[in-house]
């Protein structure tokens, strides 16, 4: 037998592991997981360049709990070691400075240590007092070695006896740990960070139905239980699948999930960078959650997080699915992931993935695409608002809806409207509802002059027009309810007033004399005969950042002339001759505030005392 100590540059390494990456001590299965995968795929290439001779039979690695001995194990047959090799990688650990590694990396998150400062087989001794590993190489004559170490750095190393090639590692769990001893703490450790991966895993047995050669039923068989699907779908070319593939593979990801997604994305590219996935846009709920945590970050197959930002551009978390890449440095910092260069490529990658599978489903079905668009449209905009490199690419298949439910790009509505809907100073006038049923009045009217409305009622559909406008020359987005909208060029003659400025003057008294000051501000305008002889309107600018403020809950901090709405005084309606010629001015005063609780009540803005004096007010006209 040889006694030695494990050579590193501090003594402290083994508190550090148990105290510091405690809170995430499930790690450790995952991380001695991915070591034996990597000694079976060694061997599988050895094999393969004829360097391994013989058959590599059964290469499945073996979990099992040992609850007598308080003791788990996990088994490979892939290459093993030799006594100099457990000397070279076991008892060297590449691990440098404590106090500096603990003050450098303070806050970062634990799991991302594992593996970088060559800690993965360390990780076992965040659950055991004592680690022994029994390994034999694959080389011939080879002679098997068992190693020990009870949580300090001395160990021991000495010849032992086993059968057959590759390494044993057994945890001998503290008695904080023993929560690791139980059959489905385990499980879900491994259906977590293991279904994936790319050599068979076994743990334990499992109950299955199995019918019966001249019987009329089935019986129930243990048989062994296989935790992972060995060749994802992500890893195979998308020639190779069928949609009904990837619907497949979506249930096993989210096997709640009631509905099918609309659709999906497969990434699958090696150069400059290796990356491959499947990315499922699913139909959002009634509320829109960002951060869902719905993506998951393997690497070579093996589970990481579901923590993407930084590697996912953040308007691509309402997306589900999963994204694989060697190329990620997933032992830093997210600070720093924010910053790689590699990184970047890869974020700009899945947005362009993502951009060119719209446009496919744009140019190939627009129809389809059209039906999906309510769907997709916040996810859209809020790329677009995020993301100038998604902007470029999708400002060529981003729709607009109006209110007859008919679809346009960008230029196609240009085009559409370009001959009526223009301001004196030739810009064009993207009229738009925010709530069919409350600016009904104002959609009518703006119907009957042959006017085009669209719907915007979206959460992010103030801020992405304000970007349009910013983008686009000549384009302004006006509502229907907003005070530019009867500046509007019209067909036909401009309309003069029939009032003189004496009686316009004294109309405006009357107004102001019934109106609210605080509230309104009454204009003039010279309408025809047909349009509403009164009608509030909202300066845009000041009604826009309103909407804007609902959305992301910020106070609305502008002075008092901002607040205020504009009541629109039709002088070329016929009623306002009527007012100006009325002698008594008790009835002209009833026939204002009339006039004036109508445009109010169009607009749903006559409430409580006002609505009940003008219901009052109304039967006593009607008498």
């Amino acid at each position: 037998m040889q006694k030695g100590f494990i050579s590193m540059q501090s003594e402290n390494m083994f508190p550090i592991i148990k105290k510091f990456l405690y809170s995430d001590n499930e790690i450790f299965l995952r991380e001695l997981v991915s070591n034996a995968i990597d000694a079976t795929k060694k061997l599988q290439t050895l094999s393969s360049i004829g360097k391994a001779t013989g058959e590599l039979g059964d290469l499945t690695i073996e979990i099992k709990i040992d609850e007598k001995n308080k003791s788990l194990t996990i088994s490979d047959r892939g290459i093993g070691m030799t006594e100099e090799e457990v000397e070279k990688y076991i008892n060297n650990v590449a691990f440098s400075g404590a106090n500096e590694f603990l003050e450098k990396y303070k806050g970062v998150d634990e799991n991302s240590l594992i593996g970088h400062f060559g800690l993965g087989f360390y990780s076992a001794f965040m659950v055991a007092n004592k680690v022994e590993i029994i390994t034999k190489s694959y080389l011939p004559d080879a002679i098997p070695v068992k190693w020990s170490c009870e949580g300090n750095t001395e160990y021991t190393i000495e010849n032992t006896t086993k059968e057959d090639r590759g390494t044993d590692i057994i945890l001998y769990i503290s008695e904080d740990n023993t929560e690791f001893l139980q059959e489905e703490r385990i499980l879900n450790i491994l259906y977590k960070y293991c279904k994936f991966l790319p050599v068979p895993i076994r743990f334990g047995n499992e109950k299955q139905w199995e019918p019966q050669e001249g019987e009329n039923k089935d019986i129930q068989v243990e048989v062994p239980r296989i935790i992972n699907e060995t060749h994802p779908i992500w890893k195979l070319s998308p020639s190779e699948l069928k949609q009904e593939d990837y619907e497949k593979f979506y249930e096993k990801l989210y096997p709640y999930s009631l509905e099918k997604p609309l659709f999906n994305i497969h990434i699958n590219i090696d150069y400059p960078f290796n990356l491959t996935g499947i990315l499922y846009f699913p139909k959002p709920k009634q509320q829109v959650n960002f951060q869902k945590k719905k993506i998951q970050l393997y690497c070579n197959q093996v589970y990481i997080t579901d923590q993407t930002e930084g590697i996912v551009p953040e308007f691509l978390t309402l997306l589900e699915g999963v994204i694989d890449s060697p190329d990620i440095p997933l032992n830093v910092s997210r600070s720093y992931l924010q910053s790689d260069n590699n990184v970047k490529k890869i974020s700009n990658h899945i947005t362009k993935k993502v951009a060119d599978k719209l446009e496919e489903m744009f140019n190939h079905n627009r129809e389809d695409f059209q039906t999906k668009w309510e769907t997709i449209q916040i996810f859209m905009e809020y790329g677009i608002l995020s993301d100038e490199k998604f902007y470029e690419r999708a400002k060529k298949f981003f729709l607009f809806k109006n209110i007859n439910g008919n679809y346009y790009t960008m230029e196609e509505y240009q085009q559409h409207i370009q001959i009526l809907q223009k301001d004196k100073d030739d810009n064009l006038i993207f009229l738009y509802t925010t709530d069919t049923e409350e600016q009904y009045s104002q959609i009518e009217a703006a119907k009957g002059k042959g006017y085009d409305v669209l719907l915007l009622n979206g959460m992010f559909d103030m801020h992405f027009i304000n970007l349009l406008e910013q983008k686009s020359e000549k384009v302004k987005f006006v509502r229907v309810d907003a005070d530019v909208i009867d500046k509007l060029i019209e067909k036909g003659d401009t309309f003069i007033t029939k009032l003189t400025e004496t009686e316009q003057n004294e109309l405006k008294t009357t107004f102001e004399n019934v109106i609210n000051k605080e509230k309104f501000i009454v204009v003039f305008e010279n309408l025809s005969e047909t349009d509403f002889p009164v009608s509030i309107t909202h300066p845009e600018f000041m009604r826009r950042w309103s909407d804007m403020q609902k959305t992301t809950g910020n106070a609305f901090m502008f002075g008092a002339n901002f607040e205020k709405s504009n009541l629109v005084v039709n002088t070329n309606h016929p009623i306002m001759e009527k007012i100006i010629h009325e002698k008594d001015e008790e009835n002209k005063s009833l026939l204002v505030s009339q006039l004036i609780d109508l445009s109010l009540l169009s607009q749903q803005m006559l409430t409580g005392e006002a609505l009940a004096a003008f219901i009052k007010r109304s039967l006593e006209i009607l008498k």
